[in-house]
């Protein structure tokens, strides 16, 4: 039945129907008045076709496609009526079957991948494209040919890395060239989409590239055509979210590039702010309804690209009912998560925590893309390389470079290592002055984000010392080898082993250090509990000191404030003495009764003072003699 919101003609006639209505309705006035299209057989005799099994021809295109067999109730996208036979309100009414059916198709492509869904991102698939196609970047790109003797440094923009690469004359290395350094400061999928063709880079690398998973780590991964490297970089920074906000992107709206699902439209009307799906690639896609989509024409082309995903038979309300519940929780973690951050700011060390990934071939290339596209932080190994005597000149190993790229990493670790060192300090400094809550509240702080970090930049030594003690044997196991007596060779060199073993030892004094800091942090947390607690045992002490001494006072008081007639204390003519009398024995009695344990710690410790001072003395004789 047609929808309440749907628009109707002056027929009364739905303009807007349900999709499986109008496929029904079509078929039937098909079969109805079109007439059924003539063919000539082998014996050139003509006959009519059941119009049933006729395909329609192509909206766009103008060649007649191959006849197959369908359903009539099955939808047929592409089917115009004859011209003869149509209306403005038919006409109208195809076109939006249309656009619904390519929503529909257009959201199960675009929906994040799920349970079972093919892992990798392969630029070769035209999903691939629909999926990633928005995340568009500035980079900065820098091509960097050298060996024992020269030197070549180039810097180029998007589309000049991408016709170089598809140039053959230009991407091909000169006879000198022994080694290869391809930098991408920035993600775009124009120029990873590029070096995955190109390099033949594998799916799941290229889908980590991509990724901006929270529980991503360092890792080390081996594929027959390179070693793919994934690795978290600490870098201290001014902005203390930690987050470059300088992504350049149309994407549409989105979580992030692995997480591209079907937006709600509800978001202003729950009240939710437009910035609070923002990534790092820009903000989320979208209405699905949006006149920002593109022409008609443009979305089918796409559509009959991705041949190859349009059989992901999902439908709509599956869609929504599997997807809702996850883009609420996000949104409401990512509200608690800014929350916290704004209530944090100003009491942490501003760290930045981007991947850096880097690929090695075996013909000497070496590749690393950075989400930052700033290229100042690889100028040290860029000064190195103008060099000639230095160690990655006169070697000219690739292995080398990933190795320096490695020791750069954590190298800029050891600047916040430093940095956390310095703030731990003044926090000792304070609390040893002059504890306070607010103390504790930056203390606790500072241990919830060294654990953090102990968290980041623990895998970081498990993949260096993966490289030094079993980067031969994963290699051959990647490696299909026809004569098992043939020996395989890992990546690495003997040369960057050893250097590997310099950077291991760095990582060890980093997580060393972070684990002392933290435990400094809760000793301190402790210290500012316990002197607080000592300091109210020290102020009810007192307290309780001159309860002891005015309780019989008080007593005595109550008694002789006795409104009496008859009362001998108050009758016989006595003076104040009488209270005195009696007041200073209750007071000798009931004092030291209730001080017997302060007034024995005050003997212990006049024992051991003249114990000491005993000790000392015949000490001073036995120097003198």
């Amino acid at each position: 039945m047609p929808r309440e919101n749907s628009f109707t003609d002056s027929e009364g006639r739905s303009l807007t129907p349900d999709l499986e209505e109008a496929m029904m309705r079509e078929a039937e006035l098909r079969r109805s008045d079109s007439p059924a299209p003539m063919v000539t057989d082998e014996d050139g005799e003509k006959r009519q076709l059941d119009p049933e099994v006729v395909s329609a021809p192509d909206l766009f295109s103008s060649q007649q496609p191959a006849s197959t067999t369908r359903s009539p109730a099955e939808p047929d996208f592409n089917h115009v009526l004859p011209r003869a036979y149509t209306t403005p309100g038919d006409r109208f009414r195809s076109t939006v079957r249309k656009v619904m059916a390519m929503n529909r198709t257009a959201s199960s492509i675009l929906v994040r991948p799920g349970i079972g869904a093919e892992p990798g991102v392969d630029p070769r698939r035209a999903s691939a494209n629909l999926a990633y196609n928005g995340i568009k970047q500035k980079c900065v790109i820098e091509v960097v040919d050298y060996s024992t003797m020269r030197t070549s440094f180039g810097r180029m923009t998007n589309n000049e890395f991408i016709k170089m690469l598809r140039s053959p004359s230009a991407s091909r290395r000169d006879p000198w060239v022994r080694v290869r350094w391809i930098n991408v400061c920035g993600i775009s999928w124009d120029v990873i989409s590029a070096l995955a063709l190109k390099y033949d880079m594998h799916p799941l690398a290229i889908e980590d590239i991509l990724s901006q998973r929270q529980h991503s780590r360092s890792k080390a991964d081996y594929y027959p055509q390179h070693l793919f490297l994934r690795v978290l970089c600490h870098s201290l920074t001014s902005d203390e979210l930690g987050t470059p906000e300088s992504s350049v992107t149309n994407l549409p709206r989105s979580d992030s590039p692995d997480l591209i699902g079907i937006d709600d439209s509800e978001d202003e009307e729950e009240g939710v702010p437009p910035d609070d799906d923002r990534t790092v690639y820009g903000s989320a896609r979208a209405s699905r309804f949006s006149t920002k989509r593109g022409s008609l024409k443009n979305d089918t082309a796409k559509l009959k690209e991705a041949k190859d995903v349009e059989q992901l038979a999902i439908q709509e309300q599956q869609l929504r009912r599997l997807q809702a519940p996850v883009t609420d929780n996000k949104r409401q973690v990512a509200r608690h998560m800014k929350l916290i951050r704004e209530l944090k700011r100003g009491d942490r060390v501003a760290v930045k925590v981007y991947p850096i990934c880097i690929f090695l071939f075996r013909d000497g290339t070496v590749i690393s893309i950075s989400r930052d596209p700033d290229v100042a932080f690889t100028e040290p190994i860029k000064n190195r390389l103008r060099q000639r005597h230095t160690g990655l000149r006169t070697t000219a190993d690739p292995s080398l470079l990933v190795q320096s790229l490695l020791d750069l990493i954590v190298d800029s670790a050891l600047e916040v290592v430093e940095e956390y060192q310095a703030k731990i300090l003044r926090i000792e400094q304070e609390v040893l002055i002059k504890p306070s809550m607010e103390t504790v509240r930056r203390l606790h702080i500072l241990q919830g984000d060294l654990i953090l970090h102990k968290r980041t930049l623990e895998p970081i030594k498990t993949v260096i010392y993966g490289l030094r003690r079993y980067d031969d044997d994963r290699a051959a196991a990647m490696t299909e080898r026809v004569d098992p007596s043939m020996k395989i060779q890992g990546y690495m060199s003997h040369k960057s082993k050893i250097y590997l073993a310099d950077v291991h030892d760095h990582m060890e004094y980093i997580l060393s250090s972070l684990e002392m800091f933290a435990g400094v942090s809760e000793n301190l947390i402790n210290y500012t509990f316990n002197m607080a607690s000592y300091q109210m045992n020290e102020v009810m002490r007192r307290l309780t000191l001159a309860t002891i001494i005015f309780l019989p006072l008080t007593l005595l008081t109550g008694y002789f404030g006795m409104n009496f007639e008859n009362m001998w204390s108050v009758n016989h003519n006595h003076s104040d003495i009488i209270f005195w009398i009696i007041a200073l024995p209750v007071m000798a009695i009931v004092i030291p009764l209730f001080a017997y344990p302060d007034l024995r710690n005050m003997a212990r410790y006049l024992q051991k003072q003249l114990v000491k001072q005993k000790i000392t003395r015949s000490y001073g004789r036995r120097m003198r003699r």
